[in-house]
């Protein structure tokens, strides 16, 4: 199938590694040309590098941390200078910290909220005009199974990644008469780095891989017997940004292997 995406300007934050990378190489993959961000410019860069040449599209890389509140407008005008315009964003963070309630004061709470819901809101809105101007413009927010199932340990991100969802249904209605569309991506039991942290002292001290065992431990109770790799995600945020997918909005999708056990 041609998605139709050579010649398309996105816009992926998060993507030196894990999910955010393989997004940005799935896109890539189409021809889609990239900006690309992360707080680090040495790992940014050498992902831009490491895409471009297998993939011979142009990939400009960006430092930017997406809680500032500048960074959404630079990033933004950047992709724009570039290439002329703006076609998909791709909202993606890492992760705020495990805890429970009693853990989080409210500075916490609000270093949270400025990660996973305010740096959406912010991007949204910098990049809203050109993704009207496109024609075929597509927000895509890279969120959890937490929106669904809320996870033991991740209050911060159970409370808020639910205003994003919400934000996206909203959006959806509202960008529809522009040809603008808008879905949230739920990873579930997807294998990086911050997984293999949990597993890495288990590994040290048995002398067993990460990745091993991190996909024994993970894949228990997936229906599709396996934890999913970066790729997954990536494949299927690529397919929201095609021209095959312009009559779906306002979706929110797991990409679990089948773990998520409610029918809605």
């Amino acid at each position: 199938m041609d998605y139709q995406l050579q010649g398309r300007t996105a816009l992926v934050n998060a993507a030196s590694r894990g999910i955010g990378r393989a997004i940005a190489e799935a896109l890539a993959a189409e021809g889609a040309r990239l900006v690309i961000s992360s707080r680090n410019q040495e790992a940014i860069e050498r992902t831009a590098r490491e895409i471009a040449a297998a993939h011979r599209t142009e990939i400009l890389p960006v430092a930017a941390d997406v809680t500032d509140p500048g960074a959404a407008g630079h990033l933004v005008t950047v992709a724009v200078q570039r290439f002329g315009g703006l076609d998909i964003l791709v909202n993606n963070s890492g992760g705020p910290p495990f805890g429970t309630f009693a853990d989080f004061d409210d500075a916490a709470w609000q270093r949270a909220f400025e990660l996973l819901l305010l740096s959406v809101v912010r991007m949204v809105r910098a990049a809203l005009p050109h993704l009207r101007a496109s024609g075929r413009g597509r927000i895509i927010n890279v969120e959890s199974s937490s929106v669904k199932e809320p996870l033991p340990g991740l209050i911060l991100s159970n409370s808020l990644r639910a205003g994003v969802a919400g934000l996206a249904k909203t959006l959806a209605d509202e960008l529809a008469p522009d040809q603008v569309t808008v879905h949230n991506v739920l990873p579930g039991r997807i294998l990086t780095d911050r997984l293999r942290d949990l597993f890495a002292a288990s590994a040290r001290q048995d002398g067993t891989d990460v990745d091993d065992l991190a996909r024994a431990e993970l894949a228990k109770g997936i229906p599709l017997g396996r934890v999913g790799e970066p790729s997954d995600v990536g494949r299927l945020v690529a397919f929201l940004c095609s021209a095959p997918a312009s009559y779906l909005t306002g979706l929110t999708l797991a990409v679990d292997g089948g773990l998520l056990r409610g029918i809605f």
